[in-house]
């Protein structure tokens, strides 16, 4: 296991050696990354987002959508769905040791600077209209139903140390174990940002003082490959050590890494893990310095918090990133297409199976599209139920529809189907199509879903 002090050093050492490398990396890599690289690749996707109902309404900024600032369509509600499932399974369901929790939207303990408040606007309006007031006692009247008013967390952190002695009796007082929860938290404003919510994910984790940077390497590694698990360039999801000095010199300093994905623009965060020590919890229980104590082997101490914190909207963002691929190609006419895809992973794409038909007898063919329609859904398979479409689609249209919302097989039902039960299944990222008995279908793509999906 890399220490912390031997992560840094090889961090420098390979800052070194990519700045020495220069114009021949950028060179070397000029292909792969142009379209990453282009501030037309944010564009299109915005674009994208919006017409295929990622995102609801017109097509938004990248600001927007990094701040929070931005509803989710239907596709982009069922994205966010599956990578909050895919976080849980990871963190909470596949471990004996971490429980999950839910706290209260409003803040629990001492309240971060810059809060958002719940105001009860009735109620300011009141203090604001009261008569043969000085201009002191408005201010202190106004300040007490601030002060009245519920405080908005900003991070679930607090939540998870608040409920930690609870916890103790169902881990029997043993290190380590974790408290992990998903929840809405709310940015107060800061420059010319007024302010937002966002879908913040949190590990926080309880360990012996003289292991906590041992776990805290421990947690960047199964992170930082989580996140690259599920992405088509896994090389654009990097870490970087920071270290954060403690208050006037009296606290120690916050160590701790970010995972960050490299935007054409420049690095985000999307996850940030921090050793906190003992102090947050130790704030959290004042005066309870013996009821923390929890059993490191036959020894009794208060354990160090490694708190683990991510962005869900952001890593949205990354992912639409990441998987949006735009080709060209020249037919047998010299006519240049265009073609956009969204390869997202199977375990995120939004829809797995779209089904559609072609010409022919309408109500016979609807008829096999619900039947096995029906069949995926009780497999617990998402299907896009194209052949409700009324409008007439050429099959190269389709096609171009599925490919920008990411959708991993398109069934077509024709009149081979009900001659001799055949229908024709593409791969979205192959473009391969093949003639497969309608019978087979549900095996195969749960089959296939399956085990794309599996750790």
């Amino acid at each position: 296991m890399l220490t912390y002090s031997m992560r840094r050093y090889l961090g420098a050492v390979t800052r070194r050696l990519q700045v020495g490398a220069g114009e021949q990396g950028r060179r070397g890599c000029a292909d792969s990354a142009s379209a990453r690289d282009d501030p037309e690749h944010t564009r299109t996707l915005l674009q994208l987002c919006a017409a295929r109902h990622f995102t609801a309404g017109e097509p938004v900024d990248r600001e927007s959508v990094l701040s929070g600032r931005l509803g989710y369509g239907p596709l982009g509600t069922e994205l966010k769905k599956n990578l909050l499932r895919q976080w849980w399974r990871s963190v909470v369901a596949s471990r004996a040791e971490v429980l999950g929790i839910s706290s209260p939207h409003q803040c629990q303990g001492r309240p971060a600077s810059g809060s958002l408040r719940l105001v009860d606007g009735e109620a300011l309006s009141s203090v604001l209209r009261q008569k043969g007031l000085s201009t002191e006692g408005l201010a202190r009247e106004v300040e007490r139903t601030l002060r009245e008013s519920a405080v908005l967390r900003t991070t679930l952190l607090p939540g998870a140390l608040d409920q930690y002695m609870a916890s103790l009796e169902l881990v029997n007082k043993k290190l380590p174990f974790g408290l992990a929860e998903m929840g809405v938290c709310y940015l107060p404003p800061g420059g010319h940002s007024p302010g937002a919510e966002v879908t913040e994910t949190s590990l926080v984790w309880f360990c012996s003082p003289r292991t906590a940077a041992q776990w805290l390497d421990y947690w960047v590694r199964h992170r930082l490959q989580w996140w690259r698990k599920f992405a088509v360039g896994p090389s654009n999801f990097v870490s970087a050590d920071f270290e954060e000095e403690g208050d006037g010199g009296v606290e120690r300093a916050v160590r701790g890494a970010r995972l960050l994905y490299h935007f054409p623009w420049g690095p985000e965060p999307l996850e940030t893990l921090r050793s906190l020590g003992d102090r947050e919890l130790l704030r959290t229980h004042q005066g309870s310095k013996a009821k923390l104590q929890c059993l490191d082997g036959r020894r009794c101490v208060v354990p160090h918090v490694v708190s683990v914190s991510g962005n869900m909207d952001r890593a949205m963002l990354a992912y639409l990133h990441d998987s949006l691929q735009q080709q060209k190609r020249v037919d047998s006419r010299q006519r240049l297409h265009h073609r956009k895809v969204l390869k997202l992973h199977p375990s995120l794409a939004p829809v797995k199976v779209a089904l559609d038909m072609s010409r022919g007898p309408t109500v016979e063919l609807r008829q096999v599209c619900e039947g096995l329609l029906q069949e995926l859904l009780d497999r617990s398979i998402s299907v896009w139920p194209g052949y409700l479409q009324t409008l007439p689609s050429s099959l190269e249209q389709l096609h171009k529809k599925y490919d920008e919302m990411g959708v991993l097989f398109t069934v077509l039902v024709s009149e081979a189907t009900l001659e001799n039960g055949l229908v024709q299944v593409r791969n979205r990222d192959t473009t391969v199509r093949e003639m497969m008995h309608v019978s087979e279908i549900k095996d195969f793509l749960v089959k296939y879903v399956t085990e794309s999906t599996s750790d």
